[in-house]
């Protein structure tokens, strides 16, 4: 079967794979640690689910408009209003299955081919693949450690220029956890204001899964409003990760576009899982806040953990759910660290490069698990990484290697 070209450049999520491998191990009897894939492990809130069984009950299973219920898109622009503190009709409202499609139709609207997208690196892999994807040029921001992950804004505005069409942030950010201030946004609204032509992509999906001060969006400055796309959704916050339900918020010359390409591809969003939607934002939201403080308290276990482990340094993320520890003095790449630890400590992480080619010198924990699992893999990993460390010496000072893992 000969494939279109257009499928070389799509790329997939390392994390998925990952999780394949530690499963086959599992199926093997092997005790494993999953720190691999970024999702909560709490169960969905009771009164989400109760209100999409009762709508299930009441006859939404057909279809919804292509852009979202009414219900559903006020219920977010009342939201979007109060915790943004900007001004969203529900008409600037797209509903969608997943925050992905929000990226990619914004890709898609936007990027001819050859046009320039800046997207964070590293960063969630799906930004590049679908950049590649839909033939636009990517071209990948770093990030500083020593600024605590901020991403590295005067780079940034460096490389925006006349080729620039779209610019993707992630704040709080996956892989880093780390979380752009007023000055970062601030700066990057002025590089952008330059061009009359730039949009931005602020993926906003973890904005309420931040530790130290308050969530801001770039929408919220001067003139970023009509050039903000903003993505959100309900996987994170409320544990909905299977229930597909994300939206983005578009200046209005935008949402006739992101509605036909709904409508191309999608249809519509599962109408039940809205009725869902319209709860989560509108009911109580006490669930969700004692996950933030668990994961919190989840935070702080694994960054003193990690730094208590030889050749392994690691900084305080401000927000989601995941640390991204400096592994550089193991001696050893992300791929080697991260395949050590899953087949001989039994703790399934993932390779800094899994995010972009910035990504090496790092690996990525999820700390959605316990902390009873948080310390097992913890414990392991010291284990794993010092018997590893007094092997190399070991070789290097010519005496036999006795070998040894977790």
């Amino acid at each position: 079967m000969k494939f279109a070209q257009r499928m070389s450049r799509l790329g997939t999520e390392t994390a998925f794979e990952v999780l394949a491998r530690a499963k086959a191990l599992e199926a093997q009897g092997r005790d494993i640690v999953h720190l691999e894939i970024g999702e909560p492990d709490f169960d969905t809130p009771a009164n989400i689910i109760d209100a999409a069984c009762d709508a299930l009950h009441h006859g939404h299973t057909h279809y919804s408009p292509a852009a979202g219920t009414a219900e559903l898109r006020a219920a977010i622009a009342r939201d979007a209003s109060e915790r943004r503190g900007i001004q969203v009709a529900p008409e600037q409202v797209v509903v969608t299955p997943g925050g992905k499609p929000v990226m990619f139709f914004a890709i898609l609207a936007l990027v001819d081919e050859g046009d320039e997208v800046l997207y964070p690196n590293p960063g969630f892999p799906i930004y590049e693949s679908m950049i590649q994807f839909a033939g636009g040029t990517p071209v990948p921001v770093p990030f500083d450690e020593e600024q605590d992950f901020a991403m590295d804004v005067e780079r940034l505005c460096q490389a925006i220029g006349p080729r620039t069409r779209l610019v993707i942030i992630n704040s709080p950010h996956n892989p880093t956890g780390g979380v752009l201030n007023r000055g970062h946004l601030e700066a990057i609204a002025e590089a952008v204001q330059r061009y009359p032509d730039i949009t931005v992509l602020s993926d906003e999906i973890y904005g309420r899964m931040i530790y130290e001060g308050e969530h801001q969006s770039i929408a919220s400055l001067p003139g970023m409003r009509e050039r903000t796309i903003i993505l959100d959704g309900f996987s994170k916050i409320y544990a909905m990760t299977g229930w597909r339900l994300g939206y983005g918020i578009f200046p209005d010359e935008l949402v006739p576009a992101i509605t036909r390409l709904m409508t191309n591809s999608n249809s519509c969003t599962a109408a039940f899982t809205q009725v869902a939607g319209v709860e989560a934002l509108t009911g109580p939201q006490a669930a969700s806040e004692e996950m933030v403080e668990e994961f919190r308290r989840r935070r702080d276990v694994v960054v003193r953990g990690l730094n208590a482990i030889p050749g392994v340094s690691c900084r305080v993320p401000h927000g989601a759910f995941y640390v991204f520890p400096n592994i550089t003095g193991t001696g050893m790449t992300s791929r080697e660290i991260a395949d050590l630890l899953l087949s001989e400590a039994g703790v399934a992480v993932l390779a800094g490069t899994s995010f972009g080619a910035y990504g090496e010198g790092y690996i990525r924990l999820s700390y959605a698990n316990s902390i009873e699992n948080l310390e097992k893999a913890l414990d392991r990993m010291k284990r794993a990484l010092t018997a590893r460390a007094d092997g190399r010496a070991a070789a290097s000072a010519g005496e036999p290697v006795l070998g040894g893992g977790a």
